[in-house]
């Protein structure tokens, strides 16, 4: 029994070896399974099954200490040997099992390792191909910059021949002036000795006039003492007299030649002024002179009395009333539209009348003006311009003095900050400047620096400092002596802006700065305006006072507890316009609830939903031009419908889907096509 029970120690404690050694060899090949994605599942069952075998071997040798303690039970140790024995066998068998297993993880390893091998040379590949992928790409950001640099250096080297070029031809000017300058002098010597010569000839005969008027009364004398005619003498007398006549006729000759050079010579010291800058006693040119001089549509203004304190609506009134004495029908909701998008330049800096031509848009804006007693300067717009310099003027070396337009002249007299001190009674008047056909030329070319200065304007309580205006005031572009500051201009609010656009082949569409700094009413084909017969009479012309004209505009506060709904409404208008894709941002929201604010009371209140609806037709739908209709039908009839239902515009409405389904219809783009008011 002692050597059965050896033999199954033996037994147990090899196989108890023979599970260490395989844990072992089980640990070390362990980390290489685990790199492998392949055979992980097996290992998972291997590790599983060395659980359970650690779990019987704790369990055997708990036997095992039991079993030495019981060693006198023989019964139960053979009962256990046996159990034992099978135990051994079925170890052995997992033994087994397991060297085939070992077998097939090897060959997974042998596979991992050289899946390793693949990875790695693969990996050391993609890192060369990177890294040449990376030089390759330092190439291409380096040829980017290149590319820029050199256009960049293109458009500068353009820029600068165009200068040269300039600077050449303005030498050449310069040479011509001075060879013309030259020949002036020439021409001015020898003018002024023929004037030397002229005046010695007529001292001269001027002399011989008087001898000889001198010699006619001694003869006239002796004529008279002889009381008789003397044939001889007689004849005397009448060659002198004849001859006297011949030199009065040639003193006058003399005297019409010497004022002829002496004009010759104003003019040729005038040419020689404009020439050199200097005045004909060689003082320096004001280059400020010509802006200097007063507009007529100012100086027509200064004439007019100044109209006496009136409420808006006899103003507005007064306009439609000449407006009918003129044959001009317009809607009077149009021109409470004018009016009111004139009010509010202080958020909106300009008003656009666009539509076909003919429909009255350049009569609206002048005989508004007229009625209001507003100065009236109407600016044609050129195909050619493509610079501020076409709206304000430009300085001419040559003359060496700044050549003003009109416009120009009108915002430096009504400069209440920078304008001549003559002028303080003109700048307490309104001007209004019309750019007539304003999209014949690009806009943002000439007029788009203009508007960021409108734009930028502080409020009319904030411009007394010069600082709050230097970014709004118009600096002129002239060269000034040293110490001298430049030139500015600032448009204030006594001055409006408004614009008219033709839509046809030959014009430019408005660019997105300007409508969205614009209240653009669009002009359908006419139903009620006509050029007829006039019915009653013009109102005298009045001037309207700057100050009285600021009686009239109110801010948003004045809306008081009806703000919040105006404050809704706007919402909902935003909204709109993201499912449009059109998004507008705070400027534009303040914008229209200052138009709401400012538009004409109508029996002490004024309406809300007109204005609201006003602003979608003037500010919203001029947006909307080239949405594809694919996507933003359904959200224009949302917008139809919440105009009609919401604000009660019912033409508004309907010129809405009216624009929707022609657009439809057509090149699936949208385009506002006005509606038309009655």
């Amino acid at each position: 029994m002692n050597f059965d029970l050896v033999t199954i120690v033996f037994v147990v404690g090899f196989a108890l070896v023979a599970m260490t050694a395989l844990l072992l060899l089980l640990a070390l090949r362990h980390d290489q399974v685990v790199r492998t994605a392949g055979p992980l599942r097996i290992l998972q069952d291997i590790e599983a099954q060395i659980s359970s075998m650690r779990g019987e071997k704790a369990e055997i040798e708990a036997e095992l200490k039991t079993r030495r303690e019981t060693l006198m039970d023989l019964s139960t140790i053979q009962a256990e040997t046996d159990a034992l024995i099978r135990q051994r066998d079925e170890l052995l068998a997992a033994h087994a099992t397991l060297a085939d297993r070992r077998e097939e993880v090897r060959a997974m390893n042998g596979e991992t390792e050289a899946a390793i091998v693949s990875y790695a040379e693969a990996k050391r590949n993609l890192d060369e191909k990177q890294e040449a992928l990376d030089i390759v790409q330092a190439k291409l950001d380096r040829a980017d910059r290149l590319v820029t640099q050199i256009a960049a250096m293109t458009e500068e080297h353009d820029t600068l021949s165009r200068k040269l070029t300039e600077v050449h031809d303005e030498l050449r000017d310069l040479r011509e002036e001075k060879l013309r300058a030259e020949e002036l002098h020439g021409k001015i010597e020898k003018l002024e000795r023929e004037d030397a010569r002229l005046t010695g000839m007529i001292e001269a005969a001027s002399e011989q006039l008087a001898s000889l008027r001198s010699k006619a009364e001694i003869e006239e004398r002796r004529v008279a003492e002889a009381q008789a005619g003397n044939a001889q003498t007689l004849a005397q007398a009448a060659a002198l007299a004849t001859e006297i006549k011949q030199a009065t006729t040639r003193h006058a000759e003399l005297e019409q030649s010497r004022n002829t050079a002496e004009a010759r010579l104003a003019y040729l010291q005038g040419e020689i002024a404009r020439a050199t800058g200097k005045n004909p006693d060689g003082e320096a040119a004001d280059p400020l002179e010509d802006l200097k001089v007063l507009p007529p549509v100012l100086a027509q203004l200064a004439k007019l009395p100044v109209r006496e304190r009136e409420p808006e609506s006899a103003a507005l009134h007064r306009v439609a009333t000449n407006m009918q004495a003129l044959g001009l029908e317009y809607p009077k909701r149009v021109i409470s539209a004018f009016h009111t998008a004139m009010k509010v330049n202080e958020t909106s800096q300009m008003a656009v009348l666009a539509g076909i031509s003919g429909t009255g848009k350049s009569q609206l804006p002048r005989r508004y003006a007229e009625a209001m007693g507003i100065g009236f300067l109407q600016v044609p717009v050129q195909p050619r311009w493509d610079s501020p310099q076409d709206l304000m003027g430009f300085y001419n070396y040559i003359e060496g003095r700044f050549r003003p337009t009109d416009m120009a002249r009108a915002l430096y007299h009504l400069d209440a900050y920078n304008g001549p001190k003559e002028s303080g009674s003109l700048q307490d008047r309104m001007m209004m400047v019309l750019l007539d056909e304003m999209n014949l030329a690009r806009v943002e070319y000439y007029f788009s620096d203009f508007l960021s200065r409108l734009e930028s304007r502080p409020s009319a309580n904030e411009a007394d400092t010069a600082a709050s205006r230097k970014d709004s005031e118009i600096e002129l572009e002239l060269p000034m002596p040293k110490g001298h500051s430049t030139p500015r201009i600032f448009p204030g609010y006594n001055v409006l802006f408004a614009g008219t656009m033709n839509e046809d082949e030959s014009t430019q569409s408005l660019s997105e700065k300007v409508v969205d700094r614009a209240n653009v009413l669009r002009f359908a084909a006419p139903r009620t305006m006509k050029r007829v017969g006039g019915n009653g009479a013009v109102a005298k012309p009045e001037a309207l006072s700057r100050k009285q004209w600021g009686t009239w505009v109110r801010g948003i506060d004045y809306l008081g507890h009806e703000q919040e709904q105006v404050f809704k409404q706007v919402e909902k208008m935003v909204d709109f316009m993201r499912k449009l894709q059109r998004p507008m941002g705070h400027r534009l929201g303040r914008a229209i609830m200052a138009y709401v604010a400012n538009y004409p009371k109508n029996e002490e209140r004024a309406d809300l939903n007109t204005a609201l609806a006003d602003q979608v037709e003037m500010r919203l739908l001029p947006k909307l031009r080239g949405i594809e209709m694919d996507a933003a039908e359904e959200f224009l009839i949302d917008l139809a419908d919440y105009v009609d239902q919401d604000l009660h515009d019912h033409d508004l409405a309907t010129a809405i889907k009216k624009s929707t389904e022609q657009a439809q219809a057509g090149t699936g783009q949208f385009v506002w096509r006005g509606v038309t008011r009655t």
